[in-house]
Parts: structure tokens; C-alpha cells; sequence
């Protein structure tokens, strides 16, 4: 069983407080340690706080195996078992090039009521993280909320609508985001707040947003329509048929981007392009993203942050990965 450790100070003048001071080592575990004053000497006491046990459902998929990659290295425990799709032929998934990493039942959606019951039971520390595919957004989310079991959504696609909904009426701990990669949303959070400062500062002007994913990408970006969403309050003109190109051609990819050939089938690279009505203006913003590591590392950060949450039995329980930023 893995452990969370954090700093508490116990002052010698202030008995009746306590002060609490946690903090990262090594950018993921926290460590705290209880120090108890007297007149001569002080004892460290070491206050032992367990650790989720996290639940990656996708696999085998990219996404979702980059993310059990991540979890293992933290240290964090795993749960044998992943939601996978009713036509994967695979019965066990094992990440070959971790020899710590358990092997994982996958589990179709034919057999996971009758097993979920015994897997809450035997992990109840249990966070569900999904990276599954869009048409299984809303129906994995039900699911989860029938079973009060807390989940990270870093799907895309779905009716976002309903999922927001149906997340605050069953009560549940999540965190949902179309990206975790934290430093793009931080240029999410910060064009959100430029178009609450400055909602005309684009009156006019034409956006032109080209975005390229791997060829297997069922959807538009969300990231894509949330930052577009963003332009539009500052007056920009849109039209979603005309204005976005979405490059899912390996052959463009690599023509046009120079994309590497070792991450074509995982990359995201997107360029927002503002032109003034006479054309004598134009302002571009993009983000190029080769390979996944930065939504595993986010995603898996969201699981901890969900956790604290949990932990101290937070009343509001839906949150972004702006709210996972600001913490």
C-alpha cells in the first residue's frame, strides 16, 4: 500500500493549533511530517494518509495506456481492471515495458455491472479515469455516477451539456476537461479572462483555426472549441463551416507541419488566426503538441487534486482543470 506524507507543525506557545504545511517533493508525493515542540528536543512523527487507487478505462489505447505509464511512476496503486470496448478481442492488458505494472482485466460493457460492485468493495479509494472514445462519454459517465465513484473525463466529445447536468445531480466527485494538458489550459484560462476584460478587442476580425490530430481522432478538438468560444466573445466572426480545418491526412501532416513520422498517431497541433477586416492586421496564436505525456501528467495530477478533495469532504464536488491550475 502506498502512503501520502504531509508537514504539521504543533507549536509549543500555540497549543491549541495547529499548523499545517503541505507541499510537492519531486513534483508528485506529498510528504508531510508532524513536528512536536517541547522546551529541550522536538520528535518527528510521521502521519500516514493513503494514497487513490486509480482505475485507468480505455485501454489498450494510447491515451489511456500513456496515462497508467504515468500513474506507475508516481507510485500511485493501480486497479486491475479497465472498461474497454465490447469489440476488443483482449481479455488482459499489460504495459510490457513497466515490470511493476499489474495485468488488467478489460472489462466490456456486456460485463461491468455485474463486476463493478465487487471492484468498489475490494478498492474503495477507487477514481475512475477515462479515455475512452466520444459515443461512450455520457454513458460511461451514468455509470459512474450510479456507482458514486469519483472520475477524471479526459474524453472528448459526447453531449457536454448533459454530462455537466448529470455529474451535478448524482452528487459525484469529478474533474472534467476536454484538455489536461496544464499549460495549455492555463492559455484556455487566460484567453477566457481576456474576453471577459476585452469583449471587443476582436471586433470584426476573421478567425481561421486549422487544428491536426492523429488520423484515429473521431472528433473536433474540444480544446479547439473552447478556446473559438473564447474568440467569439472578444467579437471575432466564426463560422465553424468555413473557418476550421481539421488535418487528419498523415500525408498533409507531414507535407504541411513537418510532423515527425513517430508522432503521427499521437499529436496536436493547433494555430488560431485573427485577420482585421481590411486585412492589414493579423495575430496568431498556436500550440504544438508531439506525443501525450503532458495530458497523462495533468490528467494524473487532476486524480490527485480530486483526491484532496475528496479527502476533505469538499461540498462542491465538479471541477475543471482551471480549478486544478488554481489549487
Amino acid at each position: 500500500m502506498n502512503f501520502v506524507l504531509s508537514y504539521s507543525l504543533y507549536d509549543k506557545n500555540k497549543t491549541s493549533r495547529k499548523y499545517w504545511h503541505s507541499f510537492r517533493q519531486h513534483s508528485h508525493t506529498y510528504v508531510t511530517k508532524y513536528l512536536q515542540w517541547n522546551k529541550k528536543k522536538r520528535t518527528t512523527i510521521l502521519i500516514l494518509c493513503c494514497t487513490p487507487q486509480v482505475m485507468v478505462n480505455g485501454l489498450p489505447g494510447k491515451m489511456s495506456s500513456e496515462v497508467l505509464k504515468v500513474v506507475l511512476e508516481r507510485g500511485l496503486d493501480v486497479v486491475p481492471y479497465s472498461l474497454t470496448a465490447e469489440s476488443q478481442p483482449d481479455l488482459l492488458f499489460r504495459l510490457q515495458q513497466i515490470n511493476h505494472c499489474p495485468n488488467i482485466t478489460l472489462l466490456k460493457p456486456s460485463q461491468r455491472d455485474s463486476e463493478i460492485k465487487k471492484i468498489v468493495r475490494d478498492y474503495p479509494r477507487l477514481i475512475a479515469v477515462d479515455y475512452t472514445h466520444p459515443d461512450a462519454v455520457n454513458s460511461n459517465a451514468l455509470f459512474y455516477q450510479t456507482y458514486q465513484i469519483p472520475f477524471v473525463m479526459g474524453t472528448t466529445g459526447g453531449d457536454r451539456e448533459q454530462l455537466i447536468q448529470s455529474t451535478l445531480q448524482s452528487n459525484t466527485y469529478a474533474v472534467i476537461a476536454p484538455n489536461m494538458g496544464k499549460q495549455i489550459v492555463a492559455l484556455q484560462t487566460m484567453l477566457d479572462k481576456m474576453a471577459q476584460s476585452f469583449p471587443h478587442l476582436f471586433q470584426n476580425y476573421r478567425l481561421q483555426v486549422t487544428e491536426s490530430h492523429q488520423q484515429n481522432k473521431a472528433d473536433t478538438s474540444g480544446t479547439a472549441k473552447e478556446i473559438i468560444q473564447s474568440f467569439i466573445k472578444m467579437g471575432a466572426h466564426f463560422d465553424v463551416n468555413t473557418n476550421l480545418r481539421m488535418i487528419r491526412s498523415p500525408k498533409e501532416q507531414q507535407e504541411e507541419l513537418k510532423i515527425p513520422t513517430e508522432y503521427l498517431s499521437g499529436h496536436a497541433f493547433h494555430t488560431y488566426r485573427l485577420t482585421s477586416p481590411d486585412n492589414s492586421v493579423e495575430i496568431a496564436f498556436q500550440h504544438n503538441v508531439l506525443g501525450r505525456n503532458i495530458y497523462a501528467q495533468g490528467t494524473v495530477d487532476a486524480v490527485v487534486f480530486l483526491w484532496n478533495k475528496i479527502q476533505h469532504k469538499e461540498s462542491k464536488k465538479l471541477y475543471n482543470m482551471m480549478d486544478v491550475l488554481m489549487e
